[in-house]
């Protein structure tokens, strides 16, 4: 497998292409009153609380301070090995279910080495997991998660990039499968990183009734209830599969329910609440010991 670069396709778009700008994105971000309200500490060691967390992926502008309540959760537990980041693949490029071979990604913030021991163990243990370039050229849901985690932890984790073309009940449970697999053979070190804005393009007052439609099945750790009220009320979700992979992962290592750690919608950020994206920030917590 040939080396690779990837180059950043939505800096400049999605966020601050100049690398002072965009940590100024970033720490606005953690500082909005949707936000943390306050910067990130990284905890200097690793202490694993969670095992992943639903972040929206639109520009910065509008979904930024959502994010950043998951990403400041996750300062909290320093800086895994390595970050698996699951989103949809909106461009239709490349396969149905697509990694990223052996290469780095860059952002302004730097390079970030992609995981190719983890990537060839899941590609081994899944049934539609294949690795193929072609489906990260241009997708931003992966590559909008990046600067953040490289503000708090450097490049010091390594990444395993996901998209997903298809999205259904039966591809979910089979990523997470094989996630749960790898991570016992190899003894891993990671967090899951699901990729999803929520309801698009509806009024202010209706995307928060879909959402919080949805967001009742996420909470339950209810894939399959996902879909169906997704279905259902017409919830124009666009990450579906990433959730529900990581609400499968959740069930697999005994996780009980998720925590929305905040909801609002592009109306709540920039003001205008005719016509809006809802966003939410949602950690799956490891289970207690007892």
């Amino acid at each position: 497998m040939a080396f690779k670069r990837r180059r950043p396709a939505v800096a400049g778009n999605f966020y601050p292409a100049d690398k002072d700008e965009l940590i100024k994105a970033i720490e606005r971000a953690f500082l909005h009153p949707i936000g943390p309200g306050k910067l990130p500490e990284p905890y200097l060691w690793r202490r694993k609380r969670s095992i992943g967390f639903v972040v929206p992926h639109a520009g910065y502008l509008y979904s930024g301070p959502v994010a950043a309540n998951a990403y400041y959760k996750l300062a909290e537990e320093g800086s895994p090995r390595t970050i698996i980041i699951i989103g949809p693949n909106h461009q239709g490029f490349g396969s149905l279910v697509a990694t990223y071979g052996e290469g780095v990604w860059e952002t302004p913030l730097g390079e970030v080495e992609i995981d190719y021991d983890v990537v060839k163990e899941l590609v081994s243990r899944s049934k539609y997991l294949d690795i193929d370039d072609r489906a990260h050229k241009f997708e931003h849901s992966v590559e909008v998660q990046l600067p953040f985690l490289q503000y708090m932890f450097d490049s010091k984790f390594k990444l395993v990039p996901i998209t997903l073309l298809h999205q259904t009940p039966e591809i979910s449970k089979d990523l997470a499968n094989a996630i749960y697999s790898v991570e016992k053979e190899l003894d891993l070190d990671y967090v899951l990183i699901a990729s999803s804005d929520f309801t698009h393009y509806e009024p202010h007052e209706v995307a928060v009734k879909k959402d919080s439609i949805a967001l009742e099945r996420i909470k339950k750790l209810d894939p399959e209830g996902l879909f169906a009220v997704i279905e259902k009320y017409d919830i124009s979700m666009c990450g579906p599969g990433a959730v529900a992979t990581l609400l499968y992962l959740g069930r697999l290592k005994g996780a009980e329910e998720a925590e929305v750690l905040r909801h609002a919608t592009s109306g709540d950020v920039i003001g205008e609440k005719g016509w809006v994206v809802g966003y939410a920030a949602v950690r799956v917590p490891l289970p207690q010991k007892k």
